[in-house]
């Protein structure tokens, strides 16, 4: 059973998708400025910082928002 959540911009959006489409915007290197966590700036790869997100909640946080403000207006 499937619920439809209108009021969710990242309903259906993996966080590989939000990390990819915010990498292709903005570069490792702005994406770092916009959100200062190391796995942006030390060798940035998706998967190490998929990696890092996943296990750290406040950084997720900051990342699904910087999502919402970019690409949900």
């Amino acid at each position: 059973m499937t619920q439809s959540q209108p009021n969710n911009p990242l309903h259906g959006l993996t966080l590989e998708v939000i990390v990819t489409r915010l990498v292709e915007h903005y570069g490792w290197v702005k994406l770092h400025q916009q959100i200062r966590v190391n796995c942006f700036s030390h060798d940035p790869s998706i998967k190490s910082s998929l990696k890092f997100l996943r296990k750290t909640q406040w950084a997720r946080d900051k990342v699904e928002a910087l999502y919402i403000s970019t690409f949900c207006k």
